[in-house]
């Protein structure tokens, strides 16, 4: 005898809210076919619905994604790193409070080793047919940056095993909520081949069909809700396990329906995030220009704030950071979210003076300035040319001293170039210092407020 169930999933939405009216429509009309058909439906996130890029979810810090997944009727989600490390700690911890919904996460804790309250290590569903699914999730371990916050991320894969033996004779059917990307979702099919199935998102990779690897199948629908995930599990019921499995997905623009609900729902969250980030946090008596290719008075601000913040030697960000200029006038959060949206926090490395002008020179290249960046926390469009705070690019000096090759200097400058290939220098820094839960734009916030109040 056998019996069939439907898993769909999204995964790194990141606030792309555009998409979400496309998403409930697909997803609803897909549990009422389902459900005609006596067979089940599952629907699960795995992580990043969150981005602090969008207005409703700055305004709300998260809270409305929950709402959207309430409506929805997930079963359970997982989180992404952009849930874990953009939020403050409080944020973080009240994020789930009204969720309806169990958070699946089995390596986060606070820093005396306790689970939050919020948090599950895993979700034992039984069907209809008393088949039992045991669910299992982790999110990506960034170390240093959890420890900033006030939280303990550990090994996902030492989680991951210790949680599927305690799961073990408990559920027919395992599954994984996978927040670590397509390489260690790999890596965990190899090693867990008890897994039968792994929802994966982090690296926005797209499974059109899924990926078989060790027996595990493996699927992913890429990133901003530009698609969602359907598997479909049979299941052998005299011998309890899974008799054939295949994943497919649905691009949300091939669809032809949306939620007129969720469409005003999700205007009616906007007017009021607009109204939380009315709050007036400067006063400007003339314009600050913002230019991606020279220099310029508001990137030249943000430059000097992060070396005041930090305490460094040196400030440094790139003018592309800031997506717009300020008028005069009065400057909200809003504007200020406006111009500078992304999830990024200031760091301080340490660096000799060698790796210093090694820096210095790979920013000035043109290629380096002209060039279009994805991800890393980045919400814009090119690097633009670097500023910089007490050094001189031209001259290669520091607060008019010529930099000393094998002497240490404090660069106070942002987390995106501790990460990928841009300054290999700054990525393999020994000593980075990481400074949250503040970002980019709150030093920006506090510079005007600092620089308005001198000017009174």
């Amino acid at each position: 005898m056998r019996e069939k169930l439907h898993i769909y999933h999204t995964n790194d939405l990141h606030s792309h809210f555009e998409n979400w009216p496309a998403i409930v429509d697909y997803i609803g009309k897909q549990r009422q076919k389902h459900t005609a058909e006596d067979e089940e439906v599952l629907l699960f996130d795995i992580g990043d619905h969150v981005d602090r890029f969008h207005p409703i979810s700055e305004a709300t810090f998260g809270k409305a994604n929950v709402e959207l997944l309430n409506r929805l009727r997930y079963d359970a989600v997982t989180i992404g790193n952009n849930e874990g490390i953009t939020l403050p700690h409080e944020e973080l911890d009240a994020l789930y409070r009204q969720a309806e919904f169990p958070v699946i996460v089995s390596n986060l804790f606070d820093t005396s080793g306790i689970r939050p309250s919020w948090a599950e290590p895993y979700w034992i569903k039984t069907l209809k047919s008393g088949i039992t699914i045991a669910v299992l999730g982790v999110t990506v371990p960034y170390y240093p940056i959890y420890a900033q916050l006030d939280w303990k991320v550990t090994d996902a894969f030492e989680s991951i095993a210790r949680v599927l033996k305690e799961v073990k004779g408990k559920a027919d059917i395992t599954i994984l909520l996978s927040h670590l990307g397509i390489l260690d979702d790999q890596k965990a099919a190899e090693r867990f081949p008890e897994i039968d199935l792994i929802l994966g998102s982090h690296t926005h990779h797209l499974l059109e069909d899924g990926m078989m690897k060790n027996g595990v199948l493996l699927a992913c629908a890429e990133k901003y809700g530009n698609y969602a995930s359907h598997v479909e599990l049979t299941f052998d019921l005299d011998r309890r396990t899974v008799s054939e499995k295949k994943a497919s997905v649905q691009k949300t623009s091939d669809w032809n329906g949306e939620s007129e609900e969720t469409s005003a729902f999700l205007m009616k969250k906007m007017e009021q995030a607009r109204a939380v980030l009315r709050e007036e946090v400067a006063q400007l008596d003339h314009p600050l220009t913002a230019e991606w290719f020279q220099a310029s008075a508001l990137p030249q601000m943000l430059a000097d704030a992060l070396k005041k913040w930090c305490d460094a030697d040196i400030g440094m960000v790139n003018a592309g950071i800031l997506l717009g200029s300020l008028s005069a006038g009065p400057v909200t959060r809003g504007d200020i979210h406006r111009i500078c949206p992304h999830p990024i926090n200031p760091v301080k490395v340490k660096l000799t003076g060698d790796e210093l002008k090694e820096i210095v020179l790979q920013a000035s290249a043109e290629e380096m300035e002209q060039l279009h960046i994805k991800g890393l926390g980045f919400r814009g469009k090119v690097m633009g040319k670097m500023m910089y705070s007490a050094l001189d690019a031209e001259k290669l000096t520091v607060a008019g001293a010529e930099i000393e090759p094998g002497r240490t200097y404090t660069l106070a400058t942002i987390d995106m170039f501790t990460l990928g290939t841009l300054f290999p220098a700054i990525r393999d820094a020994g000593d980075i210092e990481y400074f949250m839960p503040e970002f980019l734009r709150d030093l920006l916030a506090w510079k005007l407020e600092q620089t308005c109040r001198a000017d009174r």
